[in-house]
């Protein structure tokens, strides 16, 4: 593997050239410089990426192997701020890569490429974690555009203070902090994925409100209200699991029958 080195502010930073190895060590980052893990099996497109997305002032690394990246997620030594994740990859595909990240625990927000134009892998997608999807052949001006604007809903980026909105909202036994995309609960703090604070954040901004599963898909996920998926209920599990105090008798995130779910205090 080589390594080039560049200058920031007068400061060496190691960037990683090529494939990584699951076991490598990680790359030392500037503090508050977002790492990226791009997971691209062609070359030229993982080339190309580093490339721009270097100069974009962003920290990459690339593996072109589905099971080195599921290993490098997993290790507490590398900490990514986002993964750039093709679906078609050698020994894993994306999907697993995305369901093994998640069932690890670890919440990084996971931009998915796929050269099918096909709905249903786009909701596979999200049901197993993605925050986002784009389709190849991309311009790279789209790509550039949806990493900022993921890795913004990361930080919230004083989007809640620009808005009037709180970065804290409390009911029941927890502590909701939409800027640090955690929860306070009894059992310890949990962290959310983007999409999980997204559904949160649209359930309570209607408090006392039946929201329908089709807005809230095209709300949070940005699907056409129609499509035909269970990835909202899916979701709404999850939630209950860290705000309820018993899941299988809900108070807050509550089902209305037939139309979709309401939040309470």
């Amino acid at each position: 593997m080589r390594a080039e080195e560049s200058r920031r502010g007068g400061r060496q930073v190691a960037h990683r050239a090529g494939r990584l190895p699951a076991g490598g060590a990680a790359c030392e980052v500037e503090a508050g410089v977002p790492l990226i893990l791009i997971v691209e099996d062609e070359a030229h497109i993982a080339e190309a990426l580093q490339f721009n997305l270097e100069a974009e002032s962003y920290e990459v690394q690339v593996v072109g192997d589905g099971r080195d990246a599921v290993e490098l997620l997993a290790s507490p030594e590398h900490h990514y701020d986002l993964v750039i994740l093709d679906l078609m990859l050698p020994g894993m595909s994306g999907f697993e890569v995305a369901r093994r990240t998640r069932a690890s625990g670890n919440y990084v927000a996971i931009l998915m490429l796929t050269a099918r134009d096909d709905p249903a892998d786009i909701v596979r997608g999200i049901e197993e974690g993605a925050d986002d999807f784009l389709t190849k052949p991309f311009k790279l001006d789209e790509l550039l555009a949806r990493v900022k604007g993921i890795l913004r809903r990361r930080r919230w980026d004083g989007a809640a203070n620009e808005s009037g909105a709180p970065r804290e909202f409390r009911f029941g036994k927890v502590c909701v902090h939409f800027d640090r995309f955690e929860i306070d609960t009894p059992s310890g703090i949990v962290t959310l994925t983007t999409r999980e604070m997204g559904l949160l954040r649209a359930l309570i901004e209607r408090e006392g409100e039946a929201v329908t599963r089709g807005e809230l898909l095209e709300v949070v996920w940005g699907l056409h209200p129609d499509t035909k998926t269970r990835v909202i209920d899916s979701f709404v599990v999850r939630l209950r699991r860290y705000v309820e105090e018993d899941p299988s008798k809900p108070q807050h995130i509550v089902s209305v029958r037939g139309h979709g779910y309401r939040f309470q205090r």
